[in-house]
């Protein structure tokens, strides 16, 4: 038995297959990722991308799932960007936010001397306004690491979390 799973290709959207490659292309931009899985087949056909599999092992089948969700986000990625929207919040110290090469600084954290950072990727774009931040980028993913990687960053540690609240945390997905 074939199990398969279908996912239109949207209107202004290319894609292709190239040596186990999806290579989506559209007005925002390209994205490329390795979809190549032992057991799993992909081709386009009639303005589908066709992710199928012969197998019946749940790991196999599983993969035939998270790779349409993968197409699924690169086709809506290069259509429209996605956006996450942070927001800095504190109660003791006053924190103060600077993007500096490819970096975002965040200064007195808790009262702390050294900067803390975090690394923002080629692909990905910030906002700072005030105590809001707003990523976008044509990768969910990346946009999604980005975020992660900021609130990382403002992590307590070391005092009682439940009085010490301060950090920068995600409040918006789009």
């Amino acid at each position: 038995m074939i199990t398969e799973n279908r996912i239109e290709i949207p209107e202004g959207v290319n894609a292709e297959i190239t040596g186990g490659k999806l290579v989506v292309s559209g007005k925002k931009g390209t994205l490329e990722r390795l979809m190549r899985y032992p057991g799993i087949t992909i081709r386009i056909e009639d303005g589908e991308l066709i992710i199928s599999t012969e197998s019946q092992r749940k790991k196999i089948y599983a993969m035939l799932g998270t790779y349409a969700s993968h197409a699924k986000n690169m086709f809506r990625g290069v259509n429209e960007e996605y956006e996450y929207g942070m927001k800095v919040v504190y109660s003791h110290f006053p924190i103060q936010l600077k993007e500096i090469g490819g970096k975002l600084e965040i200064v007195n954290f808790l009262g702390e001397k050294e900067p803390r950072y975090a690394d923002i990727p080629e692909g990905v774009k910030m906002k700072i306004a005030g105590d809001e931040i707003t990523l976008t980028g044509i990768d969910k993913e990346l946009v999604g690491t980005t975020a992660s990687r900021i609130e990382k960053a403002t992590k307590v540690r070391g005092r009682d979390t439940r009085v010490f609240q301060d950090g920068i945390y995600i409040v918006s997905k789009a």
